[in-house]
């Protein structure tokens, strides 16, 4: 065995102690910008946490669809379907002046409604959503039905710069007909996981729920007209489900602490992730994307949406 040179030994040692202090030097960025670690909740404490906040004691039971004779049973009686047949009037201000122009509406009426849903319904989105940066993946040619198709593969990398404990990366799917000579229309559709679903039309027909005959898919029926259509995946924003709300973009925004009762919940939080896809002129990947809006502008800026 041929030893080492003491120069070199000596080499090697300061080598070591540069490696070893580096984590001192560099610590991991969580731990660098001294970030808490994202709290774990199940979904049922989740639900007692919001419950305790808002002091709400307990909650009436939701229809029941398999006891008929049960006092929350499923009602199919039309006559008995509202008890409040007296609706406010969407066209009367929060002060009881009537919307008399399209000005009063836009101006006054429809943030107010805004404000109720923001509220009451869906929360905020808070003002330090991050951006999202589209990157194309894959380019693949197929046929759907008869047509042959453009599929360009996607993922959108939410900035996580701010708390880099979580991680948001969004993935879409956009389609266009192979023989499009320019932009052309196309429909989103917020998809799931195609496993998931391959799971849960086996659970359908298990049960013996009958489903649509077989025949055109709506993918091939709008490609029929020279449309194409998208398809984004709303979980990856944030997961359907309590334990997740310290996880994807509402647990991004809250750096992994639980949220508060007016923060936007999972629905608001995929209604942001499907406007983000505007975005995608960052990828330089959207020349077929054409948003149906009065503007007609292809590849809309991520301020839009």
């Amino acid at each position: 065995m041929r030893w080492m040179p003491w120069r070199h030994i000596w080499l090697v040692a300061i080598l070591g102690c540069i490696v070893i202090s580096i984590p001192s030097v560099f610590p991991a960025q969580g731990a660098a910008a001294g970030l808490k670690p994202p709290v774990h909740l199940t979904s049922a404490q989740d639900h007692q946490r919001m419950m305790n906040l808002l002091h709400i004691k307990s909650l009436r039971p939701g229809a029941d669809p398999n006891r008929p004779n049960a006092p929350n049973a499923v009602n199919y009686d039309e006559s008995k379907a509202n008890p409040y047949p007296h609706l406010p009037n969407p066209l009367f201000l929060n002060d009881g002046k009537p919307v008399t122009s399209p000005s009063m509406w836009w101006k006054l009426r429809r943030p107010e409604i805004i404000k109720d849903f923001n509220d009451d319904v869906y929360g905020r989105v808070p003002r330090n959503v991050p951006s999202v940066k589209w990157l194309l993946l894959s380019v693949t040619h197929e046929t759907v039905g008869v047509t042959p198709v453009v599929t360009k593969h996607l993922v959108g990398h939410v900035d996580n710069s701010a708390y880099p404990l979580v991680g948001v990366n969004i993935r879409l799917a956009l389609t266009t007909p192979a023989r499009a000579r320019g932009p052309v229309p196309v429909i989103l559709e917020l998809g799931f996981d195609p496993a998931i679903m391959r799971k849960f039309f086996a659970m359908l027909r298990a049960r013996g729920i009958k489903l649509p005959p077989p025949g055109p898919t709506w993918q091939e029926q709008v490609l029929a007209q020279g449309w194409g259509y998208a398809i984004y995946y709303p979980t990856d924003v944030q997961p359907d489900n309590g334990a997740g709300l310290t996880e994807g973009i509402i647990g991004l925004c809250n750096h992994g602490q639980p949220r508060q009762p007016d923060d936007w919940g999972a629905l608001r939080a995929w209604a942001w992730g499907a406007t983000r896809t505007a975005a995608m002129r960052q990828a330089n990947s959207c020349a077929p994307w054409k948003r149906i809006s009065r503007s007609r502008r292809t590849c809309p800026s991520p301020e839009t949406g």
